[in-house]
């Protein structure tokens, strides 16, 4: 990057010296910046503050980042108005760096997938810095089929000039918590122990219920929420399945879970994508391969041979050479990784060798950490 930066970056320096097997591009967490700033609280940072927050942008930029990360979608983060977010765009944009997002909205949970969409290439092009959309997707039935409305929205920002690209996984079934997924932002101000406050409150009690009843319509219903935590009761079992053994109905269920887990974790894989969204999506040229790697779905470990099997050699629904240079080139020619992506003379030989019958995805949602083969 054409960068100056007052200090080396040590975290890279260190990263090497660990002798880590894939290349890393590290990127500054907004969400890690403005809770240590303002914690889990639902405001917006004072003039000072926000300087803090931008200084630490900066300071991670200088020591080897790539680019802003933010996850918008989850509280904290969910609280900052979108010119906070351009305002440490700004300071990452001035080092060289991009903007990888997990949208404020792949739904209609708050301002909506397409507002959600133009929000964020809106931060891109006032911060003056590269868009990058994490795991691009249309969540639940409310938005299902605007794949071609956010291919549309998307090709007409990269036709302006700017650079805007998505990364995907190729499942069906999306990766969260029931915390994320299904309580209001509203009743997360404060963190965990608020929320748990909150939960045991009757009054309260029964504005969250009222919620999480519409948002688990979003996802697609009980049966559709698979929990994912470890060494639990409900363990690979489906939320409406627990509502039965509890005999309770499936909101009081999650409630249970997520009290039980004093009000966090409870890691869950919802099923709520179509699939000619997902093909759609994938055969963009600005679509790249990304795991979003997370325990408890198998997207960590399956990402890239489930792509291969099912939707390069089982569905045709891309070629061969689309599914190397997406997994590949396209994301190291993003993140602007030196000599990296491509076979090419004087490039670092990172060469992934596999026999094209035989490469076929384990990991499965019930078993989600089994290596491909």
């Amino acid at each position: 990057r054409n960068v100056a930066c007052p200090c080396p970056p040590l975290p890279v320096r260190q990263v090497d010296a660990g002798g880590i097997g894939p290349n890393v591009a590290t990127l500054v967490g907004f969400g890690a910046i403005r809770v240590k700033v303002l914690g889990n609280d639902d405001r917006a940072p004072a003039p000072a503050e926000l300087g803090r927050m931008k200084a630490l942008t900066a300071q991670g930029m200088c020591e080897g980042a790539f680019g802003l990360s933010s996850g918008l979608f989850y509280a904290p983060q969910s609280f900052a108005k979108t010119d906070e977010v351009i305002e440490l765009a700004r300071e990452a944009a001035k080092r060289g760096g991009i903007y990888d997002t997990h949208q404020r909205d792949e739904s209609s949970y708050s301002i909506g997938l397409m507002n959600s969409i133009a929000e964020a290439i809106e931060i891109g092009r006032v911060a003056g810095l590269p868009v990058h959309f994490a795991h691009i997707k249309a969540l639940g039935a409310d938005v299902h089929g605007k794949a071609g409305e956010i291919v549309a929205v998307i090709e007409a920002a990269r036709a302006r000039g700017q650079n805007v690209t998505a990364g995907q996984y190729p499942y069906e079934a999306s990766g969260s918590s029931l915390v994320a997924a299904l309580v209001p932002r509203w009743a997360q101000d404060g963190g965990a122990a608020a929320l748990v406050e909150r939960i045991d409150t009757p009054a309260t009690r029964a504005r969250i219920v009222a919620e999480m009843t519409a948002n688990l319509v979003r996802r697609g219903g009980a049966g559709a929420v698979l929990l994912s935590d470890t060494g639990k009761p409900w363990t690979g079992k489906r939320l409406d399945a627990m509502a039965a053994a509890w005999k309770v109905d499936a909101v009081d269920a999650a409630l249970r879970i997520i009290l039980a887990n004093k009000g966090g974790g409870s890691p869950i894989v919802s099923f709520n994508m179509i699939e000619p969204d997902i093909k759609l999506l994938m055969r963009q040229p600005w679509v790249m391969t990304g795991s979003d790697g997370s325990a408890g779905h198998p997207r960590m470990y399956g990402t890239f041979p489930t792509k291969y099997a099912k939707y390069v050699v089982a569905e045709k629904a891309i070629d061969l050479a689309t599914f190397v240079n997406s997994s590949t080139g396209r994301t190291a020619d993003f993140y602007k990784l030196d000599r990296r992506g491509h076979l090419r003379t004087g490039y670092f030989a990172d060469i992934v060798v596999f026999d094209p019958k035989a490469y076929r995805p384990r990991a499965t949602y019930l078993e989600p950490a089994l290596p491909g083969e």
